[in-house]
């Protein structure tokens, strides 16, 4: 019997994309992935809140208490963090690795864990890595850059992932024409979208060019697109883009604040203003491009009148949905120690704001939502339910249709026909 494994992750795009490169290779050398009892569990974690650490944690005692005889191995953000902190003696886990060394995890889970247990050798093609197993809904994830050097005096990321390394373009337009012609979408994932290609003399805008051109895949997107991305030139080559019809009408920017005075002691990089240029000339592109961002509220010094300023701009701009996080200070970052000569905001007022703000965020995406009834789009179908099956229209709005036939991965033409209960529902246009 070969030996079994399974797997999570928590966090952004980059560890689920991670996550599913580490699956590959364990298949690759001979694993079998199952849900029940498997030899090994991998758990890939987020440190970006607490909440994350905590979450963390928890799934470790959990697996352990129902599946004493697994094996856990624990990789990513939370465990380089408590490797480098050394908070994590407590936890009964098997393998603990760092960032670092998820690239060579497998190895190291032969070499430590299960040394009388032969593995398959050799590296497969591409082709045969991205195995049908993980292109169920037509989309794959590329990881495309690691790393940050921003060092936003919120984010523990930096720390903990390094300066930026990009994969180079040559490499990730390869990893697309290997992958199979199930793949109806690719999205570009990465810590820091501003940062690529710095290490290489090449580019973010570059890349994108390089994968239409080089690749047939009919869809295009990225996991997240930072605000010193959103530049002029990046605006004009998107709009020249539309005829195309392969770049996806979506874009998560993360803000993080609508206030300057928190901006700035943020350390962020981009002002208000600049961002309500930036957001509303993209938006002025396409009345479809769908717009969300990320918002931290009960930041340090942040008074009332500050989160006014965020929730006016908010209100405002043409951004139609917000991921609301309170502001939880991390070890090791600017923040942390900023926090013990600066006010900041008690629990009662966090929730509060992320009440208002997530009340906001919805009433502004069912608005956007029935600003598509009628809208006529290519769809990327993904799950099937009992009745209905799950599609993306070409700005990532999921709709509700019909169950038919029609495999996930598949791209068919449909019609946003209503709105009920949350929910958008279409139909196929034969």
């Amino acid at each position: 019997m070969p030996p079994t494994f399974d797997s999570f992750s928590f966090g952004c795009r980059v560890n689920i994309a991670e996550k599913e490169e580490i699956d590959r290779q364990m298949i690759i050398k001979g694993f079998k992935q199952t849900t029940v009892e498997p030899d090994i569990y991998i758990i890939n974690t987020c440190s970006v809140t607490q909440k994350a650490e905590r979450e963390a944690r928890q799934l470790i005692y959990q697996v352990r208490k129902k599946q004493p005889q697994t094996k856990i191995v624990v990789t990513g953000c939370c465990s380089t963090y408590w490797l480098k902190s050394g908070k994590y003696t407590d936890l009964p886990v098997d393998l603990i690795t760092d960032n670092l060394q998820k690239e060579y995890l497998v190895q190291l889970i032969k070499n430590k864990l299960l040394k009388n247990i032969p593995l398959l050798d050799g590296r497969p093609k591409v082709v045969d890595i991205l195995s049908d197993k993980f292109l169920l809904s037509g989309r794959l994830l590329v990881k495309i850059q690691d790393g940050c050097h921003r060092f936003c005096s919120f984010c523990i990321v930096p720390y903990l992932r390094g300066l930026p390394k990009s994969i180079p373009i040559k490499e990730i337009v390869n990893t697309i024409n290997h992958s199979s012609d199930n793949i109806k979408e690719v999205v570009l994932t990465a810590i820091n979208t501003e940062a690529f290609g710095k290490d290489s003399n090449e580019g973010f805008i570059e890349l994108i060019k390089s994968v239409l051109k080089n690749t047939k895949v009919p869809r295009l997107s990225f996991g997240s697109v930072h605000p010193w991305s959103i530049t002029n030139e990046f605006i004009d080559f998107y709009q020249q883009e539309q005829i195309n019809n392969r770049l996806v009408n979506f874009f998560h920017i993360p803000l993080q604040s609508g206030s300057n005075k928190i901006l700035t002691l943020m350390k962020r990089c981009h002002t208000r203003e600049d961002m309500i240029d930036r957001v509303k000339r993209l938006a002025s592109i396409n009345k479809r491009i769908f717009i969300s961002t990320d918002i931290i509220v009960g930041f340090l010094e942040e008074t009332d009148n500050d989160f006014k300023d965020t929730y006016n701009f908010l209100d405002k701009s043409p951004i139609s949905k917000f991921h609301v996080f309170r502001f939880s200070k991390r070890e090791m970052t600017a923040g942390y120690y900023l926090a013990k000569r600066l006010k900041e905001p008690d629990n009662k007022t966090k929730i509060e704001r992320s009440r208002l703000l997530r009340e906001l965020s919805d009433e502004k995406f069912e608005a956007f939502q029935k600003s598509l009834l009628g809208y006529k789009s290519n769809a990327l179908f993904l799950k099937n339910t009992d009745s209905i099956q799950e599609v993306l229209l070409d700005n990532q709005v999921p709709v509700y249709v019909e169950k038919t036939s029609i495999r996930p991965g598949d791209i068919k033409r449909i019609e946003v026909i209503k709105y009920q209960k949350d929910k958008l529902f279409g139909r196929i246009i034969k």
